[in-house]
């Protein structure tokens, strides 16, 4: 479970930083911790000029709003806490864009439910939201639509939704900061022999329990669920780091062997992403290509229109479908870009007809070969 050597995210290259809103905001007045926003805001900033794409899950809505709005019982009704996420937004939104600015980065709100990362189209559309957002040199800041949410339907804790960002974007390296520094043996508030945990390569009954048999101040809302959050997330091909953020600049801190636990990925983003596409149990459909087309994709390229014969199914944009040759020999799968509907009017044509024959300009792929997988 533990090893010598020391690890970091220095080649990593899509980072997901999680933040808790005991790191952003006062426990007492509610308001932000400007100073330490603007520590991480430079970490952030020395991550981006080393060539990091960097997404932030930010807590902190809540406590912001309901401050606000004066509602300072202990306990708030769903729907308090939904006019408290909707109030506190606007400000927690302000101080990251300031914070940022100061080194010239915009930034981009993004508020998400399950629906949107679990939902194929939907996370196919704001998975690609967010890539033209890295394209740009925008950092997306994430929260969830808490406004809209219920407690049936609702991530209600951004461990989990920070896990759904990193495997809807294929990040490599997922951060969750809060007050705890790690997993450790045992709660080492109660046992004084508990033991930091520095690595994790799989997340067994054994490594679940040390979090199970913690108190509530050290479980509820900690531990138990940045365990769920790292075994969604190394599954995806994602490392997971938890870590202490309460002091300022923690993330240079942590890639420089700051105490913290590592969880291993099981594969790499690319491969996970890859094995769930061609795992599809039922395509919706199936794309006939030509020769010239199979030995493109057999070349590591997207599948372009001018290469497509025939299409079958009614499929949605999003949707997994068959790729085959003209003798209907299987080549391969992947996610389809367009609509059955859409994919038959572009078939067989240059990319740069799409938005004369569909009225729109829409992607220059059929497939894109990061969401395509071939045959073995």
């Amino acid at each position: 479970m533990s090893n010598t050597q020391t690890r970091n995210f220095t080649n990593s290259q899509c980072l997901v930083v999680k933040i808790g809103s005991a790191l952003l905001t006062s426990a007492v007045s509610g308001t932000l911790k400007q100073e330490w926003l603007d520590a991480l805001a430079d970490d952030v900033a020395d991550l981006m000029k080393g060539g990091k794409r960097v997404v932030i899950v930010s807590s902190g809505a809540v406590a912001v709003g309901r401050q606000k709005l004066g509602l300072i019982d202990s306990q708030l009704r769903l729907e308090e806490k939904q006019a408290a996420a909707a109030a506190g937004q606007v400000g927690l939104f302000h101080s990251w864009e300031q914070s940022l600015q100061r080194h010239e980065i915009n930034i981009a709100q993004i508020l998400l439910t399950p629906d949107d990362t679990e939902e194929r189209r939907r996370h196919l559309n704001a998975r690609n939201t967010i890539e033209t957002l890295f394209a740009l040199g925008v950092v997306p800041v994430i929260n969830e639509n808490d406004t809209v949410a219920t407690e049936e339907i609702r991530f209600g804790d951004n461990d989990r939704l920070g896990a759904r960002v990193a495997q809807m974007i294929g990040a490599d390296t997922l951060i969750l900061l809060s007050d705890i520094d790690g997993l450790y043996t045992s709660d080492p508030r109660i046992d004084k022999s508990a033991k930091l945990v520095e690595e994790v390569q799989e997340i067994t009954p054994e490594i679940t329990a040390m979090a199970g048999n913690a108190v509530r101040s050290y479980s509820s809302g900690g531990m138990v669920t940045k365990l769920e959050a790292a075994r969604i997330a190394t599954r995806a091909g994602c490392q997971v780091v938890i870590a202490d953020g309460k002091a300022l600049h923690c993330l240079t801190a942590i890639n420089a062997g700051g105490r913290c636990t590592w969880f291993m990925p099981n594969a790499n983003p690319t491969t996970a992403r890859k094995r769930w596409i061609s795992s599809t149990v039922q395509p919706a459909g199936s794309i006939t290509i030509d020769d010239g087309a199979g030995k493109a994709l057999a070349e590591g390229k997207s599948l372009l229109p001018a290469g497509v014969i025939k299409i079958e199914g009614e499929f949605k944009r999003g949707d997994t479908i068959l790729i085959l040759d003209d003798t209907g020999h299987r080549l391969g799968s992947g996610l389809s870009a367009y609509s059955s509907d859409d994919a038959k009017l572009i078939a067989g044509h240059q990319t740069r007809e799409i938005e004369r024959l569909l009225g729109y300009s829409g992607r220059a792929e059929m497939i894109h070969r990061d969401n395509l997988v071939l045959e073995s």
